[in-house]
């Protein structure tokens, strides 16, 4: 019988358990236990690889997905619709303003009500600039105008499927960290900062680099989010679903997550379960979550954890 193949993900976490190496945020304080230089694949004939020794919060990775492909970069869509992995960031920036003496302070539930509810605040306070969406959609140029990556990709995939360029980046120097000048610099870095196609007997498959990876916290949904991408664009483009391949720069287990890493080693995967597309979702622009269906989705309990803002843009922030 073959292995499950969600074995790799956690053979990956009793690797980092084992023989990671220990490291410490430099501004924060953070440890962490890292490996550098780590792959996971998985086969989508096979299922859709949402894993199982912990529930994964499906409607975040659906509408996020949604938020993302549809060009958006504003939070308030995400608050809108009960999903709130993304609001601590916002917060930290009107934080930041009100310790400039530009905002009165407001507690975070206060300010996350209002992203939901106030359109002006929300246009004011929601929008996090230079983040996937608008990376992959709207990518800037020195000339003025943005090009769509993501559309590019699908001509691309339908006019010439043997192309070796088809490469989708959110890693854009302009505006991260010391190399932006300071009224541009992004306020956190990109972590899954690019991904590219390839077409082989007439499948799809995606490989994503993702430079930074809380594997406990992030990863599972980096993983089932960029399967449904998958998944979608070979319907959009008329081609079967391959593989997804998920490659690592940094990955790591942070300390205070180490106990609940160790509960997760103790679980037997169940089978994965597969996703309908709605015949309707003919283009990219089509998709909606209301045309993405996950069916026979079994898993054991949540495992809570603290999320960590300090390592990079949104790299752990699901349970």
């Amino acid at each position: 019988m073959d292995k499950h193949p969600e074995y790799q993900y956690l053979d990956l976490l009793k690797e980092i358990l084992d023989s990671g190496f220990r490291k410490v945020d430099r501004g924060t304080g953070d440890a962490s236990y890292s490996l550098f230089g780590k792959q996971i694949r998985f086969d989508l004939s096979k299922g859709f690889p949402l894993l199982t020794t912990k529930k994964v919060f499906w409607k975040g990775v659906l509408e996020e997905l949604y938020w993302f492909a549809s060009g958006q970069n504003n939070v308030s869509y995400l608050t809108r619709k009960g999903v709130h992995i993304w609001d601590d960031y916002p917060y930290k920036i009107y934080k930041k303003k009100v310790e400039a003496g530009h905002e009165a302070p407001m507690d975070k539930e206060t300010f996350v009500e209002k992203l939901s509810n106030d359109d002006a605040f929300a246009a004011q306070h929601g929008v996090l600039p230079r983040i996937y969406g608008e990376l992959w959609r709207h990518w800037p140029t020195r000339t003025g105008k943005t090009i769509d990556q993501l559309a590019w990709a699908i001509k691309e995939l339908k006019e010439d499927p043997s192309a070796h360029n088809l490469i989708v980046n959110s890693w854009n120097p302009e505006y991260l960290y010391t190399m932006a000048s300071p009224q541009d610099a992004s306020y956190f870095p990109i972590c899954h900062n690019m991904y590219q196609f390839n077409v082989i007997d007439g499948k799809l498959s995606l490989q994503l680099y993702q430079r930074s990876a809380d594997i406990f916290l992030g990863v599972p949904f980096n993983i089932a989010s960029y399967a449904l991408l998958t998944i979608i664009l070979a319907r959009v483009t008329g081609y079967e679903p391959g593989e997804f391949i998920h490659t690592f720069g940094d990955v790591h287990i942070y300390e205070n997550h180490l106990d609940q890493v160790k509960e997760q080693l103790t679980r037997e995967p169940l089978p994965f379960p597969t996703v309908e597309l709605d015949p309707a979702l003919k283009t990219i622009d089509d998709f909606k979550p209301e045309l993405v269906k996950l069916i026979n989705y079994q898993a054991h309990p949540p495992i809570k954890a603290e999320l960590s803002v300090s390592g990079g843009l949104f790299e752990g922030k699901k349970s």
